[in-house]
């Protein structure tokens, strides 16, 4: 068999350069069965909340027989907001949820039945609706289906009936429960082929004494969904699933409450969605040992607009050691490791500074853990060994981004960090180096754009239909799913503004976006670097963040030179006019340069889609080459275009 790459099959690719490892909590034993229960006090999770006369009947059985659903019911549904009630007793892998969740129908026909999918792993236990102000339990069926977007391979699907139809366009406040045993599994990627230490290198969710670190829809669905079935041998499907579902609930608002029982220490804090929260101890038996004491302990997450990510949960055991620049609080045993990262971070620091701001907005969090890499803005889950300050920086300043900016932007939030490890690339190997990076990264991104004129995305009102990948027809960044997109082509995007706006301009416009409260209009960046550059950018972002009209083809049509007797108070020299066609649909301001070996003259020249342009070059002597473009502007093909010149 040939060598199975997980990584090419599981999971995006994140900017690490490191290789690093470790476990999230230490481990805690189960309590004896004799132990006496907790001691009685506030109710910390109700199972009789909202329907009481739904919870006292039987547990309905996973194992019911299949209901014919169709792909249409499935992805109709959007998540407008979630509200949980978590409890986990980690020493039996349990998770239970009370779940309160608004749901749109996005679809074009009215519903009268509602479709959801947890793991496997789980099963549900009841509905309700609120109608008309009253609690109206539902009656509902469950069934397994086959699914890679859960690490079991499968999911528990409910369908639920509805006392009357959900219309196009109205929402429906429900509440479920839901629980189970989650544990490890690979199963999706073993009946594929893939080694098993590869596997659980890749599919690291679990619930257990030893670490709590769920990450959500595409590898452990622990929280309710909606979607169709998606398999990894399928293309890229699955990812293109797991991008659609980031951008239809980026505007719901999330809300958690969590509580952990344990028992003798009790676990630090809990990491929801990439936010921080103090655990606080509840209850404890002041009459045992520590080590066999159990408690309590809690948390809550207010609510906040989810963003373009899955709802991922981790939970540590102890709080983490902050680096000497206070840049870094990381969880880990390995602490030799640590002045390596206070380090790495030293060195990059300066940059980060330079382009966006004074100091970070917030710590970045690193959880040691040992699999496959995790990133939610400032929370990185990595395997941590220590390592040259030089080997960890080109990871960390990716991360570090992501502590110094943020925006509800997705094109921005991982464009800018993605742009600062060119940024990083050029300072510490070259620009040549640089530049190379991205041609070689823009290589990916041809592939996928739309060819000139074949149905690009025509305004910013354009929305995605459900399930349906817009691979085929170009996403604009504003509503890009796709990480080709939202990373490669978001930090063309900046790289190409940065030499259209210069440096400072872009910096100050970085700054200020930045601390600015971030609307979420998707024009007020353009609008802060118009006013920082105090020039007009509507053709640029029309063509590149507004709308995907594919990339510039280039080429040079004509080269004119003419002899000067005289270059001001200088000696002969040649005008150069040069003609350049764009057979692309995209605009495209790129560096037009006459050279002569080592002497160079570089006009900038800008083109508009489907149409011609030229510039006129002053240079001093006798011209040899002329060179359109220089590998920063992505195009079709080729993005460097050079002709000799024959000057007499």
């Amino acid at each position: 068999m040939k060598s199975f790459d997980v990584v090419s099959v599981v999971g995006r690719r994140l900017v690490l350069a490191a290789v690093f490892g470790v476990s999230l909590a230490r481990a805690q034993e189960a309590p004896p069965a004799d132990l006496p229960p907790p001691p009685q006090g506030k109710v910390l999770f109700d199972r009789n909340l909202d329907s009481p006369e739904v919870e006292k009947k039987e547990k309905p059985p996973v194992s019911q027989a299949a209901v014919e659903v169709s792909d249409a019911e499935r992805t109709s549904l959007t998540f407008t907001s979630y509200d949980l009630d978590v409890h986990l007793t980690p020493a039996q892998s349990l998770l239970g949820v009370h779940s309160r969740f608004s749901v749109k129908n996005s679809g074009k026909a009215p519903l009268t039945r509602l479709v959801f999918q947890i793991s496997s792993a789980l099963s549900w236990e009841s509905f309700a609706a609120q109608i008309e102000g009253r609690v109206v339990p539902l009656t509902f069926t469950q069934h397994a289906i086959d699914t890679d977007a859960d690490h079991t391979g499968k999911a528990t699907e409910a369908v639920v009936s509805l006392p009357q139809p959900l219309e196009s366009g109205a929402s429906l406040a429900l509440t479920g429960f839901y629980s189970g045993e989650v544990v490890q599994s690979a199963e999706r990627l073993e009946r594929i082929g893939a080694p098993l230490d590869q596997a659980a290198n890749a599919d690291w969710d679990q619930i257990t004494a030893e670490r709590t670190a769920l990450r959500g829809f595409g590898s452990v669905l622990w929280y309710p969904t909606a979607a169709a079935p998606v398999f990894l041998g399928d293309g890229a499907k699955l990812f293109q699933s797991v991008g659609l579902n980031k951008l239809q609930q980026a505007e719901a608002t999330v809300h958690m409450r969590l509580t952990v029982e344990y028992v003798g220490d009790a676990p630090d804090a809990a990491f929801f969605c990439g936010r921080r929260e103090q655990l606080v101890k509840v209850s404890e038996n002041q009459n045992l040992p520590v080590a066999e004491s159990p408690g309590v302990a809690t948390a809550e997450f207010s609510a906040r607009p989810l963003g373009f990510r899955t709802l991922s949960l981790f939970i540590t055991d102890r709080a983490g050691t902050v680096t000497d620049n206070s840049l870094i609080s990381a969880v880990t045993d390995h602490y030799d490791a640590l002045p390596s990262y206070g380090a790495a971070s030293t060195k990059v620091q300066p940059l980060l500074v330079e382009w966006l701001g004074a100091g970070p907005l917030n710590v970045l969090n690193i959880l040691d853990h040992d699999g496959q890499p995790f990133e939610d803005d400032a929370l990185l889950v990595v395997p941590m060994r220590a390592a040259a300050a030089e080997v960890l920086a080109p990871s960390l300043v990716h991360s570090l981004s992501h502590a110094w900016f943020g925006s509800s932007h997705v094109w921005l939030d991982e464009g800018v960090a993605q742009w600062m490890s060119l940024l990083w690339i050029e300072q510490s190997q070259g620009r040549e180096a640089a530049v190379k990076r991205l041609q070689q990264e823009a290589n990916t991104l041809s592939l996928v754009e739309p060819g000139p004129s074949s149905g690009s995305s025509t305004g910013t009102s354009s929305s995605l239909s459900a399930g349906s990948s817009a691979s085929d027809a170009g996403q604009s960044l504003i509503l890009a799913s796709d990480e080709v997109y939202y990373r490669t082509k978001a930090a063309a995007v900046l790289w190409m503004l940065r030499s259209v706006v210069g440096d400072d301009a872009l910096k100050r416009a970085l700054q200020t976006y930045r601390t600015d409260k971030m609307d979420s209009d998707p024009k007020e960046f353009q609008r802060v670097l118009e006013r920082s550059a105090k020039r007009d950018l509507a053709w640029f972002f029309d063509d590149w963040v507004y709308r995907d009209r594919g990339l510039p083809d280039l080429s040079i049509a004509n080269v004119t030179p003419r002899a000067l007797d005289k270059i001001g108070d200088k000696g002969k020299g040649f005008l150069v006019s040069v003609d350049v066609t764009n057979d692309g649909d995209a605009a495209a301001e790129v560096p037009v340069t006459v050279r002569s070996g080592a002497l160079t003259s570089t006009q900038r020249l800008r083109i508009a889609g489907r149409s011609s342009a030229s510039v006129r070059v002053v240079f001093e002597g006798t011209p040899d080459e002329v060179i359109v473009n220089d590998g920063s502007v992505p195009e079709v093909t080729v993005s460097i275009h050079t002709k000799q010149i024959v000057a007499h």
